[in-house]
């Protein structure tokens, strides 16, 4: 009875996350699907790739579909031995996205415990964290690996904190496995923000203990985390390998060019430039955000209603009422400093409220831990209008400038936050009546009396958005008048609203303090004021009206015209999207791409494109075998164009031009007879004969093609020297000449080359990354040391325990 009385609250606290998940994200028991855009891009990457996994039931580990040939590393490969994984899969058994949800809840609620909450209080701060704006807006749109890693960062903390607080066993379990699962989500911006804030968590304790001379303890807690910390990297050897070989092919990768498209010198230093790391920089004056909502008009899509002053406009000019409804149903009301936002980031007036109450009353110093990480986060959220810090972190601190929008890096303090809440909420009760007043007073004078300096600092802000020059010139100034109008709106309501939710929080707290309300009743008064604060603001974001039918996200390209003419033809080809660029996966879904959507693309590919396609050199899309190109007319209208001049699959070439740099290899393209002709870098590239000759029967044919596989025959009366329109990734790729293995080199920056003796041949190129077997080998070994720790964990556990009780 004992034991079911210690479990039973824990489970309906499980059990209420699993309905408020589904209850929220409620088209999900129709048997919909919420339509997120940015998966909708992956899954034209991955179609390829998903297609062969299905008919070959193996990992191909390539995919042609995506920018002309890249790894499949970062588009959702599955590696042998990932037990990790299965555990995630286990956790994760909700439909999309009510599971992302169930975990925030989760993980939190786990954190919340470490802390010594009781579960109710605990309860609500968990419902808190996860109904975050932020953390709702990333699932809407389909972030879904930077969802999955901050759903894991609180057990990783609790793990940190219980190994500290010398529960060596436990903590260093949980650090164990939530680190593995965090590792395993594969965003590592969110792994890299999360390891800042276990940094301040670690100079907090080291302090702590060295002040008390606690020395042993400080060295048990280190070698703790050490061995947590490489067993759950070993757990997912395979794939942070994969991607530390991949990052210095991908645009994460520092460029070996010297110049940039338009000629002009490149100064970068870092593999990201810095504008393109600091684009989303948040606004200082915008961080008050966090306590109300649209104080900086919310969001690039905002509803502004029948009441709004757009509404009256477009009602003058005589459009008609059912029409002006749905314009304003999408308005660009968002003046702040970024250049898209699709909701605010907002942690709500009530969890600020009981944040601050926190730091007034509670006497454990680690709040100053989660108080010092919303801070940092903060300051470095604001990145180009903060450029003392950001610019130092860019130059000197490691790693930091492999990531872009550090705007993001605000998951800390939406984390941080509800913390403090839930530890204001918690020591308001185990005070006594006088020190509540005193506490409850002094809060609601800080928190009124900055909705109050906002209000009246109205007149100090202009209101105007980065995009109202555009606007004015589309639409005409009365059209910007009335948006700024509405943006004044929606900053004075807004503040109006979070006043109201302060007033109520704080005057249950009072009647609390009256005994009005017993302490269990002001608890769950105060915290369902805390959900549903934020409950109605994410609404506004993501809701019902976001869910599709399965097939639109299982198929969510239809095949247009264009793809219809095209796919006619069954050979090996490339396609080129003009109206995509580089930055849509529709064409993939269809047909073999130069095209795609990845924030870790190929940096070559990439920059074939700035320098040379962007620059209509018709040469390079006739070497990447592009045989047919999508254009647009003027009337928007699609067609699909034929290009005869296509070199094909491969083709021998006549000369080689020797390069000594990746500058003059780009350069060498600009005029570039690409059918007789090869570029390559010598000073990468070691070629025993330059001397290279054709014969005018001289042919490749492709065979066989598989994602993984491609067999040519090929024939020639003297040796050669063989492109082929394949994108060159040496850390993987192996040419074999009738079955004998041989060296293949780079060619024309971006493709594949290899010598070829005279005569008849077969010529077969095999994808066979041995970082995939090393890794799945280590990741093996791992996954069994785990399972050892686990069982010895529990069993030495248990055997303290009856000790405890003897």
């Amino acid at each position: 009875m004992k034991i079911i009385n210690k479990f039973y609250p824990h489970a309906l606290a499980i059990l209420g996350f699993v309905l408020v998940s589904v209850i929220y994200f409620y088209p999900v028991l129709q048997g919909k699907q919420i339509f997120q855009s940015d998966i909708v891009q992956y899954t034209g990457m991955a179609k390829e790739q998903n297609d062969f996994r299905a008919t070959d039931h193996i990992e191909p580990y390539w995919t042609n579909s995506a920018f002309g040939g890249m790894p499949t590393y970062q588009l959702g490969a599955k590696y042998p031995h990932d037990y990790i994984g299965a555990l995630d899969d286990a956790l994760r058994f909700l439909p999309r996205p009510a599971d992302y949800l169930f975990l925030y809840f989760l993980g939190f609620y786990g954190l919340m415990l470490v802390l010594k909450v009781d579960p109710l209080k605990a309860f609500f701060g968990a419902l808190a964290f996860g109904l975050s704006t932020y953390l709702i807006i990333i699932l809407g749109v389909g972030h879904n690996a930077k969802a999955h890693a901050i759903a894991y960062m609180p057990l990783v903390i609790a793990g940190f904190i219980l190994v500290f607080q010398k529960k060596y066993i436990l903590g260093g379990l949980i650090t164990l496995f939530a680190t593995a699962l965090e590792i395993n989500a594969n965003h590592f911006q969110m792994t890299y923000y999360l390891l800042i804030f276990l940094l301040i968590l670690s100079a907090y304790f080291i302090y702590k203990q060295v002040k008390e001379k606690e020395y042993k303890s400080l060295l048990y807690s280190f070698v703790t985390l050490a061995v947590g910390g490489i067993f759950a990297l070993g757990a997912n050897a395979t794939n942070l390998l994969a991607t530390a070989e991949y990052a210095d092919f991908s645009t994460r990768g520092k460029s070996e060019l010297s110049f940039n498209p338009d000629g002009s010198k490149n100064t970068n230093s870092s593999a990201l430039t810095h504008d393109y790391i600091t684009e989303y920089s948040y606004g200082i004056a915008e961080s008050f955000n966090l306590i109300a909502p649209r104080l900086f008009g919310g969001s690039n899509n905002e509803a502004v209603g029948r009441n709004s002053n757009m509404f009256e406009f477009m009602i003058g000019k005589g459009v008609p009422e059912d029409q002006a409804v749905d314009f304003v149903s999408g308005m660009p009301t968002y003046w702040g400093d970024q250049p898209i936002v699709a909701a605010p980031a907002y942690i709500g007036v009530v969890v600020f409220f009981l944040g601050i109450l926190a730091l007034f009353i509670d006497k454990r110093k680690i709040k100053y831990v989660f108080l010092s990480g919303a801070v940092v986060a903060l300051l470095l959220s604001w990145g180009k209008n903060f450029p003392l810090l950001t610019d130092f972190f860019i130059d000197y601190v490691p790693m930091y400038n492999k990531f872009r929008a550090v705007s993001s890096i605000q998951v800390i303090l939406e984390l941080c936050f509800p913390v403090l809440a839930i530890m204001g909420l918690q020591s308001f009760f185990l005070l006594d009546k006088k020190l509540q007043w005193k506490a409850l007073y002094e809060t609601a004078i800080l928190g009124f009396g900055i909705i109050v300096i906002l209000f009246f600092s109205k007149s100090l802000f202009s209101f105007s958005g980065g995009n109202d020059a555009y606007f004015q010139e589309s639409y005409g100034p009365e059209f910007v008048n009335a948006l700024k109008l509405d943006r004044m709106s929606l900053y004075s309501a807004d503040l109006l609203r979070s006043a109201f939710f302060i007033l109520l929080t704080a005057g249950v707290l009072w009647l609390s303090i009256k005994d009005r309300f017993a302490q269990r009743t002001a608890i769950i008064i105060v915290g369902l004021l805390m959900v549903s604060d934020l409950f109605f603001v994410d609404k506004n974001y993501v809701s019902g009206k976001d869910f599709v039918s399965g097939s639109q996200v299982e198929v969510p390209f239809q095949e247009s015209p264009s793809d219809v003419e095209i796919l006619k033809d069954t050979s090996h080809y490339r396609v080129f999207e003009v109206s995509g660029n580089l930055s849509s996966a529709r064409a993939s879904y269809f047909h073999k791409s130069i095209g795609g959507y990845s924030a870790v693309k190929p940096r070559r590919m990439q920059q074939l494109f700035d320098y040379q396609i962007a620059n209509n050199n018709m040469e390079i899309l006739n070497m990447l075998d592009v045989k047919y190109v999508i254009q647009t007319n003027k009337e928007g209208k699609e067609f699909p164009t034929s290009n005869p001049n296509a070199n094909g699959n491969a083709w021998f070439v006549s000369q080689v031009i020797l390069v000594n740099s990746a500058d003059e290899e780009m350069k060498a393209l600009d005029s570039l007879d690409s059918k007789n002709v090869a570029v390559v870098n010598s000073k990468d590239f070691e070629l025993k004969n330059t001397a290279f000759a054709k014969d005018s029967a001289a042919s490749i044919i492709l065979e066989n093609y598989k994602p993984n596989y491609l067999k040519y025959a090929s024939e020639n009366a003297k040796e050669g020297l063989a492109v082929f329109s394949e994108m060159y990734y040496g850390k993987g790729w192996n040419a074999y000449i009738d079955g004998k293995k041989l060296d293949h080199i780079r060619v024309n920056y971006v493709l594949r080359g290899l010598q070829i003796p005279a005569g008849k041949h077969t010529i077969e190129f095999k994808f066979e990354p041995e970082v995939v077997k090393t890794g799945s080998t280590i990741t093996l070994i791992s996954s069994i040391v785990m399972l050892i720790l686990l069982i010895g964990g529990i069993y030495f556990e248990r055997k303290n325990r009856f000790k405890i009780v003897d």
